[in-house]
């Protein structure tokens, strides 16, 4: 394939990208995209390949020859940045054609899984357990735990430090949460994280349920099953498990409160959502820890990463 454009046009155009993604991206993640479309347009010139229309087989040969030097993990998070950079230009992605998949996934038999991380608690998932809780207040308490993990990302100590004071109502029909610490904020500036209508109003029922407006959501119970401490992160294993249980879900492998990170980022992944919204949705500071979480469990997911 010889080029259509001549190749320094082509730099033109993606230097121009990415001095467009400063202020909306983080230095960090555009020097990664530099270095990584630098690599590839260098071994695109060496074979004359278009870089921004490149074949599918052609692509499939260049996650070869970088399976000779490099590590899965590299060369994963180097697919990854040029899949966003695929679509930022509107050019075809190989990404996603299953050649270039089933490459990478003989590639990652050949030298080794990736380090398992946990099972992921997707929207499907989600609903499930969510069927099978119960009428009384454990089963309302165990629907709001399921969504409030789903869709705050948070870690399981940080889910159960909410209290309802930090329901923020923003105007518009917007709804958020204060997330007053978490791992990652070393200085303890808060984070606010948006949240749907239906979340909101599941916290407002249960606020009315239990007859608290204060102090600690998630709330463990007594044997009369009144209420008493705030709900503790072992807990949130338990409750998942039994769940999964009552479920029929023993399959997929066994749910913990980290099982809620994975699974929410993994369906934002699938509906194309750039890595570094779902790096500031999850708290990840880098692209390292983020793709850790995001290791394929959906073989067909592995590179959608926009």
């Amino acid at each position: 394939m010889v080029f259509k454009i001549p190749l320094g046009i082509k730099m033109h155009k993606i230097n121009i990208l990415f001095d467009s993604l400063e202020g909306a991206y983080a230095p960090n993640t555009i020097r990664s995209y530099r270095s990584d479309y630098m690599h590839y347009s260098n071994w695109c010139q060496k074979y004359q390949y278009d870089p921004l229309d490149i074949h599918e087989d052609e692509f499939a040969d260049y996650i070869l020859e970088m399976g000779e030097s490099l590590t899965v993990a590299t060369i994963q998070r180097r697919v990854a940045s040029l899949s966003s950079i695929f679509n930022l230009t509107k050019s075809t992605n190989p990404t996603k054609e299953p050649i270039v998949i089933l490459t990478f996934k003989k590639l990652r038999r050949k030298f080794g899984k990736p380090q398992k991380q946990a099972t992921p608690l997707t929207y499907d998932i989600l609903i499930q357990l969510k069927n099978v809780c119960s009428n009384d207040l454990a089963g309302l308490r165990n629907k709001l735990l399921l969504q409030l993990g789903y869709e705050t990302m948070c870690r399981r100590s940080e889910i159960c430090q909410f209290k309802f004071e930090d329901l923020q109502h923003l105007g518009n029909h917007k709804h958020a949460l204060l997330l007053r610490h978490s791992k990652t904020d070393q200085y303890n500036q808060g984070k606010i994280i948006p949240i749907s209508g239906e979340l909101s109003e599941m916290i407002s029922s249960w606020s009315l349920a239990i007859d608290r407006d204060s102090g600690y959501i998630l709330r463990s119970f007594k044997r009369n099953l009144s209420t008493k401490s705030s709900l503790t992160p072992a807990s949130i294993n338990h409750i998942l498990k039994s769940l999964q249980k009552q479920a029929g879900l023993n399959k997929i492998g066994e749910l913990s409160g980290h099982s809620f990170r994975v699974g929410a980022a993994l369906d934002l992944l699938d509906k194309n959502i750039p890595l570094e919204k779902i790096m500031l949705r999850g708290g990840w500071k880098s692209e390292t820890s983020a793709m850790r979480y995001l290791q394929s469990w959906n073989d067909s997911n592995w590179l959608i990463i926009d």
